[in-house]
């Protein structure tokens, strides 16, 4: 998801930047497909977010004006056989990398009198899942993180928004159980999985001028299998 949301900014004239921490050989293949700069760093560690930013800054010449967190990842249990560190790793990913990305960019944000923010949640932090009640508070508290951060920098031109994205064609979706991912699909109304392009589509109109009285919401793309 995060890929292809990097080339649908790159083909609408921004100049965007990648962030990964796991497969090297993927980002690599990324960068030479699009020519998008690659860095690495843990989202989950405040000081590389830190110097990661300050590095971008720094080589592109420019601040940063669009965020878009979306890092994740999963460790499912049920909570009875979780372990603390199933726990922590999802909260620190998913959660902390939030706070951790936006402090290093909101201040030169408030500055300047522009920013735009947007957090992926998921369909599962709005209806919760079973055996995920690491990665449902994650996503979930994304929400709650989006609307408070929304109020505090709504006077100063920056905007603040969260997509829930429901069950999507990605990588994630792609190494579940065939017969698991089949009882998901037939429980979405539309009857088949998203695709990335779609959930791109929303992020760009979000950070875009024609969005700029939105802020501090959640948009649902789900195919009709949650309604909130």
């Amino acid at each position: 998801m995060g890929a292809t949301i990097a080339r649908r900014f790159k083909s609408a004239g921004h100049k965007p930047v990648a962030v990964y921490y796991g497969n090297a050989a993927i980002a690599e293949a990324f960068h030479a497909e699009t020519g998008i700069p690659i860095y690495r760093w843990d989202v989950a560690d405040f000081d590389a977010c830190q110097a990661g930013v300050a590095a971008v800054c720094k080589d592109l010449g420019e601040p940063v004006d669009i965020l878009i967190n979306n890092a994740g990842i999963t460790r499912d249990a049920m909570l009875h056989k979780m372990t603390a560190a199933q726990w922590n790793e999802v909260i620190a990913t998913d959660l902390t990398s939030c706070f951790n990305m936006c402090r290093a960019v909101i201040g030169p944000m408030r500055e300047r009198g522009f920013g735009r923010v947007i957090n992926i949640s998921s369909i599962n932090g709005q209806k919760g899942q079973l055996g995920q009640t690491n990665y449902s508070a994650a996503k979930a508290g994304m929400l709650g993180f989006t609307r408070a951060l929304a109020l505090e920098n709504a006077a100063k031109g920056v905007t603040v928004n969260a997509v829930a994205a429901g069950y999507v064609a990605t990588d994630m979706t792609a190494a579940m159980p065939q017969d698991v991912l089949g009882k998901i699909i037939g429980q979405i109304p539309v009857g088949r999985l998203g695709d990335p392009d779609e959930i791109a589509r929303i992020v760009s109109f979000l950070t875009s001028d024609d969005a700029g009285f939105i802020t501090g919401a959640t948009i649902t793309a789900n195919g009709g299998q949650y309604m909130a």
